[in-house]
């Protein structure tokens, strides 16, 4: 199977039901797949090698995903907020391309040979000229099906390869055929760049609900389109999802339409779940975990584990607020050591995993060991019930004379703190114990605290050497535009300080 199989299942399913847009004008299922019929078959008359996008989303991504596929070319969508000079270095990779972008952003990487540019505007028109060249398509699952490049802050990107087998087994895993009821709409936020945004138009044709696309979020903009659109689903990341709480907070209106919201992409603050439940008690919170190289999520801490850990007195059972949850049971994660060794429960390490839907391949190598497990480099441990608690990147690891210190963990104990809304902890160079901990705060609007206050708030919880040698207080974190901290940009902002 390739991506292909997932819209015909549902054009044939549902062919009547709307797959993309608004209720006013939206396109069906039988019309998505006629169009990416003949927009695939004239990408592929056109002999390049990958179908671009360099844009927001909106509907024109599902097009562009299922057209590219029946071209049998892998889909490429870029970061449009990246500098001229990077962007055009990314394009120049992919070339000979098609590229589908608006002018404005087009006229960024002009100069740049065997680049064919098309306005999204004009996919309509080009699906209606390659309706006469479509023929029989032949899946074929070994095909790379997306590139997505990493957002690294260092060096040259990644180019991560996702194939139409690991695409296809995570949708197949993870979402029941035509779940959806007819009415159900999700709204999507995330840029298309994002695998977040990929794997929401995989799992929203498999399941038959309908696609709504935010361009541009802004919490106001995300909350009337949701109540205009009566959207039922909707993926968040954390910066979205407090910003969202705060304007309903305000207007009191609440979202009624709004049956399941997911969140992902960060660390969730737990006083922002708590709140999220007390606002929007009749919505299922979701959890989900996941990584590029792994075809999007592969641990979930559903609806009923929000509730009982919301609602029980047990410190073990009311931590699991805190994780993302238990893994999928098509994949399997392990925790090891430095040696490599996979550790008892409760221990940290390195995240591992393994299943048909981890793909960790790039385009310059292959990242699995020889039993197929994939390195996440993100920390972590595991409690006795299976539930994976993430503490940040490898990377990230404060190593205060010999001890190494979880950033996450000291992090959560601010976060508790009345007064502090966001926190951020990382190492600073320091001539006695190599690293020093540093935290960056942002209060609570209307609240106070000192230094020394939060200082012995840590101390009295952890222990002396987790306590911040320094609290910065900011008016806000640096954050990419998916919600995900910027941890080295903090770190070179309060090294300078």
């Amino acid at each position: 199977m390739d991506l292909t199989m997932l819209l015909e299942m549902a054009a044939e399913g549902c062919p009547d039901r709307l797959a993309v847009g608004t209720k006013a004008d939206g396109l069906s299922y039988a019309q998505l797949q006629d169009r990416a019929r003949g927009l695939g078959a004239e990408l592929k008359a056109r002999g390049v090698q990958h179908v671009a996008m360099v844009d927001v989303t909106s509907s024109a991504l599902p097009l562009l995903v299922y057209g590219a596929s029946y071209a049998g070319l892998p889909f490429v969508p870029l970061n449009y907020r990246l500098a001229d000079a990077q962007l055009q270095a990314m394009v120049t990779r992919i070339a000979p391309a098609v590229v589908v972008a608006p002018p404005e952003q087009a006229a960024r990487f002009a100069d740049v040979q065997g680049i064919e540019v098309v306005s999204p505007d004009e996919l309509g028109a080009l699906a209606e000229k390659g309706a006469a060249l479509a023929g029989e398509h032949e899946p074929d699952g070994d095909a790379v099906a997306v590139l997505l490049f990493t957002s690294g802050t260092s060096g040259e990107p990644k180019g991560a390869v996702l194939r139409a087998s690991h695409l296809v087994s995570y949708v197949l895993s993870s979402v029941e055929f035509l779940g959806a009821d007819e009415d159900e709409a999700i709204l999507v936020s995330v840029p298309p760049y994002h695998i977040a945004g990929i794997s929401s138009v995989l799992t929203s044709v498999y399941a038959g609900r309908r696609m709504v696309q935010l361009a541009s979020f802004s919490p106001e903009a995300w909350v009337e389109l949701a109540r205009r659109e009566a959207i039922t689903q909707a993926m968040v990341v954390p910066t979205m999802l407090g910003r969202i709480l705060e304007v309903l907070e305000r207007d009191g209106q609440g979202l009624p339409a709004l049956r399941h919201l997911s969140y992902g992409g960060g660390r969730m603050p737990f006083t922002v779940v708590e709140r999220a439940l007390a606002l929007l008690p009749d919505v299922d919170l979701v959890n989900a975990y996941g990584l590029t190289e792994t075809s999007s999520t592969i641990a979930v801490l559903g609806p009923q584990e929000h509730r009982d850990a919301a609602a029980s007195e047990d410190p073990a059972v009311r931590r699991r607020l805190g994780s993302v949850g238990r893994p999928l049971p098509s994949v399997e994660i392990e925790v090891r050591d430095v040696d490599g060794l996979a550790v008892q429960a409760g221990e940290q390490g390195e995240i591992y995993v393994r299943g048909e839907q981890v793909s960790g391949e790039y385009l310059s190598h292959r990242a699995l060991d020889e039993e197929g497990w994939f390195p996440t480099r993100d920390r972590g441990w595991l409690d006795e019930d299976g539930f994976l608690y993430v503490d940040g990147r490898a990377d990230d690891v404060i190593v205060r004379g010999a001890e190494n210190l979880s950033p996450g963990e000291i992090e959560d104990v601010l976060l508790a703190h009345p007064a502090v809304a966001e926190a951020a902890v990382v190492g600073i160079p320091d001539t006695e114990w190599g690293e020093a901990v540093n935290a960056a705060v942002v209060l609570v609007a209307g609240r106070s605290a000192t230094e020394q206050e939060l200082q012995t708030w840590v101390r009295e919880r952890l222990r002396s050497s987790k306590t911040p040698a320094r609290v910065h207080f900011l008016p806000a974190l640096p954050h990419n535009e998916t919600g995900k901290l910027l941890r080295r940009v903090l770190r070179d902002e309060l090294a300078t300080a």
